[in-house]
């Protein structure tokens, strides 16, 4: 198996940070951050406690849902550099990923000073005689981030470990001080409830940028050791981490502070309350979170970057594509993210502290920050859900708490609070990603009128044909696109019944008659009315499929024929299901069209029912798979899976079966067959046989209480088309339902 698929492959030369130091930290010391000392004080004070606990929920509950969007998205794929722009722009393409990609760089630019303003602010408020000197204090410590990210993530993340540490000596010390020193329950109901001229959604703006702190791990992507499973564990633990702490503080400083000292001074009353009075922690925790904060937006800002550029969607950035050294640090990046830096630090320190709510440049920055990570969180949220509901078959994330309602509960939810923050604002914001968007997007959908519904939907798929002609093929994109060979589907429906299971609403199924006429003269009504028949019976079951009639006067050279010609450019089938033959004669044909089938690069799926069963309505039991290797394996496990995914059959167990001749050989096929399951994101039972027995002697043992068998096939040559024949009907006779595959090799598992 693949590396790649145990472990996403390392951009570049990237590090091989795990979950706690490439996730959780960066992810928890950006949530504990600025909002923690300096504004979360003056949320509770102005909302109360009660709004400030329904402003941290519906936070929480918009990163919560997109923690599960990125663990869905971030375990159905090998995860490369850039973040939540790789898993967005993989999911729903370059347009959308580079406009959303660009919004976030800038909004982790942006992070850098707005912590950085925050560090500035404290030490002014703790040390008064530095107040003249506000904007040294803010460009230093800028220069000096600049310099930390310049020398090495690898430096930057073993610093952060001694910063989390500090920051949760300096977090105990300020709560310790509220719950044993002023703490009363009649300070705290006389803080229940917000103040009349407060405004949520301004004071919602303020604190949310407390929570996005989850972005900083998962722009550490490129650098994980197994993104898989780091980002899915780490993101969700920081963010179960940070919801419960903003929690109890809220609760202990609205109990332990009155209104005016949390309004005027949310930040000196954390320092002169610490417990045991040792203010010099919470002073150090400040320090910690601000600066901790700033390294992290730091290296993820330009990382994003870096990663746009290298998938050369907008030429003006390429030459940010480029990284520096074993690590692929990106350096042009970095002082891309320095000017912004500069340029903000510049701007807030001159307007310096001591202004009006409305006027503080923090609140400013936070407010901007936070209108461009709502918009990042919807569009990941977004792309899980697209994934998920558009029903492609390698949507397989190892991740099990992910439904496509709650992405959709998180999409909806961030832009609808966008909206009630600043409704011109979020406007602005939407019209400059699509404008993006619409730059980026290699065509435009062209909308022809004739009758206005055909009109659109046909220019709209004429479009989007043409561009999925230009797109080059990718397994992970593969669908079941199958021609039913049914004839009068009547006498076939166990055929058709399983193909519309292995379909299941994710491809494409034409239902196929080819009828034998002698007569040329009227093949267009003999084949009008056949096709009537069909469409009848089609709209009679209520079936999505499509119907295509043959007339010939040969089946075996209409039959080649039409293999050859049935497809619309790039809508072709994949797959071609037929029935065994039942006479000796038709062995030789038959055999001769499963070369062709494979030739034409299609994969062959044969159904054998010797005893003539049909398809259950709810099936039980189990599903056995004889694997031999990959050439058919892949396909006939994807057929399996995507059987199972029917409501009708989700109670069916999937097995896999392997034979081995000798016992030493049986550890090495399990592991084998582990790693398959566990990279194919199959749920799947192994199982092993020591045997040097008959095949058939073993498949009877076996599989002969089995729901329904897959087994692969090569078709034979002329001369031992018959053997191959008969060999066949005698391994299955009074055996269950069997799928014999030959695999073209497109269907790939581990997509």
């Amino acid at each position: 198996m693949p590396e790649e698929t145990k472990t996403a492959v390392k951009n570049g030369g990237g590090h091989n940070f795990g979950t706690f130091g490439g996730v959780f930290t960066p992810s928890i010391l950006t949530i504990f951050g600025l909002i923690m000392f300096m504004r979360t004080g003056l949320v509770v004070g102005k909302t109360g406690v009660v709004m400030a606990l329904g402003i941290l929920f519906v936070s929480q509950l918009i990163t919560f849902t997109t923690g599960l969007s990125i663990s869905a998205i971030s375990t159905n794929t090998p995860v490369k550099g850039g973040g939540a722009y790789f898993l967005i722009s993989r999911a729903l393409g370059p347009g959308f990923g580079s406009s959303i990609g660009l919004a976030l760089f800038f909004a982790q630019s942006l992070s850098v000073p707005f912590y950085i303003i925050g560090f500035a602010e404290a030490m002014a408020t703790n040390f008064p005689v530095l107040k003249d000197y506000f904007l040294w204090l803010a460009i230093i410590p800028g220069i000096a981030i600049f310099i930390t990210s310049w020398v090495g993530a690898n430096w930057a993340i073993k610093c952060q470990y001694v910063i989390l540490g500090i920051l949760s000596l300096s977090i105990l010390a300020f709560l310790g001080g509220a719950l044993f020193k002023p703490f009363s329950f009649a300070t705290l109901q006389s803080n229940a409830w917000k103040l009349p001229d407060a405004n949520i959604f301004v004071y919602f703006a303020i604190f949310f940028p407390a929570v996005t702190g989850i972005m900083a791990g998962v722009n550490m992507s490129g650098d994980l050791k197994d993104p898989g499973r780091a980002i899915p564990l780490g993101t969700l633990l920081a963010i179960t981490v940070g919801g419960t702490v903003y929690a109890i503080q809220m609760i202990l400083c609205g109990g332990a502070f009155s209104r005016e000292q949390l309004i005027n001074d949310p930040y000196g009353i954390l320092v002169n309350n610490a417990l045991f009075g040792a203010s010099f922690l919470v002073i150090a925790g400040v320090v910690c979170a601000t600066l901790s904060s700033a390294l992290g937006s730091m290296l993820g800002a330009p990382r994003i970057l870096q990663a746009l550029a290298r998938d050369r969607i907008i030429g003006i950035l390429n030459p940010f594509g480029k990284g520096h050294g074993e690590h692929n640090e990106p350096r042009r990046a970095m002082i891309f993210s320095l000017i912004i830096t500069m340029a903000v630090l510049i701007w807030g320190g001159l307007k310096g502290t001591g202004h009006k709510e409305g006027a503080d440049p923090l609140n400013i920055i936070a407010s901007v920050v936070t209108m461009f990570f709502l918009y990042t969180y919807a569009m990941v949220n977004l792309a899980a859900f697209v994934e998920s509901l558009g029903g492609n078959p390698s949507f397989r994330p190892r991740f099990r708490y992910f439904s496509w309602p709650m992405s959709l509960l998180g999409a909806l939810a961030c832009i609808i609070v966008s909206f009630m923050i600043n409704a011109w604002a979020s406007l602005a914001a939407l019209i400059i990603m699509f404008t993006l968007f619409a730059i980026t997007r290699s065509r435009e959908l062209k909308i022809t009128f004739g009758d206005a519904r055909r009109g659109f939907i046909y220019g709209r798929i004429r479009n989007l044909m043409l561009m999925l002609m230009k797109m080059p093929h990718d397994p992970k994109n593969w669908r079941p696109t199958i021609a039913v060979m049914t004839g009068n589907p009547n006498t076939r429906m166990t055929l058709l019944d399983y193909a519309r299971l292995f379909e299941c609403n994710r491809g494409i199924l034409t239902l196929v008659e080819i009828i034998i006429h002698g007569s040329e003269a009227d093949f267009g009504k003999v084949r009008e009315n056949a096709l009537t028949r069909l469409n009848e019976y089609i709209d009679k079951y209520q079936l999505p499929v499509f119907p295509e009639v043959l007339v010939t006067d040969n089946f075996d050279h209409g039959l080649n024929a039409f293999l050859q010609c049935h497809s619309l450019s790039p809508v072709k089938p994949n797959i071609v299901m037929m029935g065994w033959p039942r006479d000796i004669e038709r062995v030789g044909p038959f055999f001769t069209h499963q070369r062709v089938i494979l030739d034409m690069d299609m994969s062959s799926v044969i159904f054998v029912n010797p005893e003539n069963r049909i398809c259950p309505e709810y099936a039980h039991g189990r599903i056995d798979i004889w694997w031999r290797g990959h050439s058919n394996g892949s396909l006939m496990l994807i057929l399996a899976h995507l059987l199972r995914i029917n409501r009708s059959w989700e109670r069916t167990r999937l097995r896999i079966i392997r034979t081995v001749k000798f016992a030493k050989q049986e550890q090495e096929a399990i592991q084998e067959l582990r790693e398959l399951v566990d990279a194919g994101r199959i749920d799947a039972e192994i199982k092993t046989i020591i045997s040097d027995e008959y095949f058939d002697t073993m498949l009877r043992k076996i599989s002969a209480d089995a729901q329904l068998v897959f087994l692969g096939f090569r078709p034979p040559k002329d001369e031992g088309a018959e053997e191959f024949f008969s060999e066949v009907n005698k391994r299955l006779e009074g055996m269950p339902p069997t799928f014999m595959v030959s695999s073209a090799g497109e269907a790939d598992l581990l997509a």
